[in-house]
């Protein structure tokens, strides 16, 4: 997948491509659908599968104080846009020139520039000034341009509407479990390993610390995790949380527990944990030992938990995560 930010770059432009337009946070189930979809229409063209994103977010340039924490940095988005088969993205600055578009005028300077055949967009999409354009005017401006628009209608799974910001809310309400339905995989963070306090080594169990996370966290509590490190991924427990036993002054903090480590040091700077069920909200306990003791019982809780994945052969193992465990 060609990545470009400008449409200068793309000289000379395609001679058809087939296009969706978003910000594709999360790249959930209903992304995929509509990447799936441009691609198989641009395939049975001839024509290109093209996409447009936005970088930084539309809210977070027009109001920061509501803009929403992201559930995928863009470098993470870019990487599972590319999985789709796409040919090409395209990633627009939003700045004032663009947040100041009208929809006509969207449409003359973004869309037919890339000798655009189809727009296939979710039929909540807006665009322009104000987001003053549905896709109502889409169909219209589209009829007027030469090309044509598919709207494809809401994804709903188990009677949950895909969309991100309705995996941010159950991400909010720890539901994890939920939440990696709409995504059609465990939501996950990445980041940098650092240094803790040493409370872990010296109190309760060793633990392994991401950086400061910027983007969308699960509720505060104890999780069951997969956590990769390099190219070998580990049952773990992970903790997000304040570490009220040790104080009330502590910052955020995602530290996890990796419940098959065979010892040694790791050396891999970075770490992803996948977010695989809430075991329980985060404790101040009287003391280190009582933590260290709920430690071991959650540890054990999860390894339960990963003996009933396993019994689940993959790929059905992922989407088949069991509903309690004891």
């Amino acid at each position: 997948m060609r990545v470009i930010y400008s449409l200068e770059e793309l000289q000379p432009p395609p001679a058809a491509c087939v296009l969706t337009i978003g910000n594709f946070d999360g790249v959930h189930l209903a992304h995929r659908l509509l990447l799936d979809r441009v691609v198989e229409l641009a395939r049975g063209r001839g024509a290109v599968a093209a996409a447009i994103t936005f970088e930084p977010h539309p809210i977070k340039f027009i109001s920061p104080a509501r803009a929403p924490k992201l559930l995928t940095p863009f470098e993470r988005k870019v990487k599972l846009i590319a999985t789709s088969g796409l040919d090409l993205l395209v990633v627009l600055p939003f700045n004032e020139e663009l947040a100041h578009l009208s929809p006509l005028e969207f449409v003359r300077r973004i869309v037919r520039p890339l000798h655009t055949a189809v727009v296939h967009v979710g039929m909540n999409f807006h665009f322009g000034y104000r987001q003053a354009g549905d896709v109502h005017i889409l169909e219209e401006l589209g009829r007027q341009a030469g090309f044509e628009v598919e709207v494809r209608p809401l994804l709903e799974v188990r009677g949950q509407t895909v969309s991100s910001s309705r995996v941010r809310e159950l991400l909010r309400e720890g539901r994890v479990r939920v939440a990696q339905r709409l995504l059609g995989r465990p939501f996950s963070v990445y980041g940098p390993i650092v240094a803790g306090l040493g409370v872990g080594h010296k109190h309760t169990v060793p633990t392994l610390n991401l950086a400061p996370v910027e983007e969308q966290l699960p509720k505060t509590g104890v999780y069951v995790t997969r956590a990769r490190v390099g190219r070998i991924f580990y049952d773990a427990v992970t903790n997000v949380g304040h570490k009220p036993t040790f104080g009330d002054n502590h910052s955020l903090v995602v530290e996890t527990f990796l419940l098959n480590f065979a010892g040694g040091e790791i050396r891999e700077p970075d770490m992803e944990i996948e977010f695989l069920f809430r075991l329980r909200d985060e404790i101040k306990f009287p003391n280190p030992a009582l933590l260290k003791a709920q430690i071991q019982k959650d540890a054990a809780r999860a390894s339960r938990f990963f003996g009933l994945l396993r019994t689940f052969r993959e790929p059905q193992a992922r989407a088949h995560i069991p509903q309690t465990v004891a």
